[in-house]
């Protein structure tokens, strides 16, 4: 019993000091950003006394609202469209069975180990085509389409129980209404946890947009470049920007937080 009681506790505590190693960084982010800009060095645990310059600072210098709704806008728009297009194609992969169906599987598995390097040119150049050069949507379409959510949502959808899908067809609704009806709605979790992880990639990303958008404060990745100079950086507004950059992720998360965990239970009972 002794040993047991021990051993817990021990558990307890490994996981009590990874959480914060994990916590730390976003705790030393947002204290640096509410210190005074005098005090941005300093090595103190606390920031006291608490300011906002910093905020007002970044606020000064570039557009903060602008760059939010940007990056919402881009995140938002790539979530949404990866959700879709992994539900509509891993549906086909699951449900149906069709010519060649396990080639053009393995097709989505490659696709997800080629580096997007690879597809950067090939992108640019047809957006440049498109007249989609330093827009917002040309950030958005070259990531509609996600291998790693086909992967994913295929797994849940096998393991989706056949009997209801077969209920639904003998009731005569269609391949479109079964699909939204009745496989949807038992994938709230997973469509969650998925949704989280995409948008969380989506609103990180620094390469893509620094490579199509030529304006440096189109979003909050790039605008963090503001406050980056060869006469030093600006560590006390780029603090700031970056804590409020990951309030909108932070928020997310406490939102879907239910869902998520419900979707790793669900994977692990299979």
């Amino acid at each position: 019993m002794m040993i047991d009681r021990f051993r817990r506790a021990g558990s307890h505590l490994l996981l009590a000091a990874t959480a914060l190693v994990c916590v730390f960084p976003i705790y030393w982010l947002f204290a640096t950003s509410l210190r005074r800009p005098d005090d941005v060095g300093s090595l103190a645990p606390v920031p006291w006394p608490l300011s906002v310059e910093n905020y007002l600072d970044a606020a000064r210098k570039v557009d903060v609202a602008g760059m939010i709704v940007n990056t919402f806008v881009v995140a938002g728009l790539s979530t949404v469209g990866q959700l879709l297009i992994a539900l509509l194609a891993s549906y086909a992969f699951a449900m149906y069975t069709f010519p060649l169906r396990r080639l053009l599987y393995l097709a989505f598995v490659g696709v997800w180990l080629v580096p997007f390097q690879v597809t950067m040119l090939p992108n640019y150049l047809l957006l440049t085509r498109l007249g989609l050069i330093d827009t917002l949507l040309g950030c958005v379409l070259p990531t509609l389409c996600s291998a790693l959510a086909v992967l994913l949502l295929r797994q849940h959808m096998t393991a989706f129980p056949k009997e209801l899908v077969d209920a639904a067809r003998v009731d005569g609704r269609s391949s479109w209404a079964i699909l939204w009806t009745v496989v949807v709605p038992n994938l709230r979790p997973a469509l969650a946890a998925l949704g989280i992880l995409l948008f969380i990639n989506a609103w990180n990303e620094y390469f893509w947009p620094a490579v199509v958008l030529r304006r440096s404060n189109a979003v909050l990745q790039l605008g963090l470049r503001s406050f980056m100079g060869t006469e030093g950086d600006q560590w006390g507004p780029m603090m700031a920007l970056a804590a409020l950059a990951c309030l909108p992720v932070l928020l997310l998360y406490l939102v879907l937080q239910r869902h998520i965990v419900d979707a790793f239970v669900r994977s692990g009972l299979r």
